[in-house]
């Protein structure tokens, strides 16, 4: 929550509001993401998310408790993963490959949909400053879920493109993922993989 870059004093009652506002639409967020997965499946001919209550907005559906945790002590989480049957879709990497790209597409599309409104709002008060950050969180979800890294969607999205000989090679590496993943959270290549592309998306979209 960068109050201080944005250059606003905002008094105690509004940072409170503020923060439960952005809290719940990470929620919100994060509830798009997980759904827009199942979506996908579903449509693809996967039914095993849909049948586990997944195709739903409803954030208690896909909320992990971890990384709930981490929303309201950080202000940033995850949510469970969507199950899907491989065996269910007509072409397992193509579409397996679409299922994973469903959910930062979305955090995407919300994205370019929030700064209309940021644009057409102006980008007045405390509105236009929650509208800014939002786009910002979902350009920042949906680029760190790209990241072809082991559990997320990029790593999916590679392997449906390479050809079938490199995706089994591919697919080797996914034993190591979490241990790449962790040396680049807490490296500085993580800001310029994500922020760097963030920062400048942000001020494309908001004009600002």
């Amino acid at each position: 929550m960068l109050f201080s870059l944005l250059g606003l004093s905002l008094d105690p009652l509004t940072l409170l509001i503020t923060l439960l506002f952005e809290v719940g639409f990470l929620l919100i967020v994060l509830s798009v993401h997980e759904a827009a997965h199942a979506f996908m499946a579903n449509r693809l001919g996967d039914s095993t998310a849909r049948l586990n209550g997944r195709l739903t907005l409803n954030p208690l559906a896909h909320i992990d408790p971890i990384g709930g945790l981490m929303i309201l002590l950080v202000g940033f989480g995850w949510g469970k993963p969507v199950p899907y049957n491989p065996l269910n879709l007509r072409s397992p990497r193509r579409d397996s490959a679409l299922i994973s790209f469903a959910g930062p597409g979305s955090n995407f599309l919300m994205a370019l949909l929030l700064a209309v409104v940021f644009r057409v709002l102006s980008g007045d008060g405390v509105a236009g400053f929650i509208l800014a950050q939002l786009v910002g969180l979902n350009l920042a979800l949906g680029i760190f879920n790209l990241i072809p890294i082991s559990p997320l969607d990029g790593f999916k999205v590679v392997s449906g493109l390479l050809p079938w000989r490199m995706a089994v090679d591919w697919e080797q590496t996914q034993r190591w993922g979490i241990y790449l993943l962790i040396i680049l959270l807490v490296t500085p290549a993580f800001n310029t993989l994500v922020f760097g592309p963030v920062s400048f998306l942000s001020r494309l979209l908001l004009g600002v």
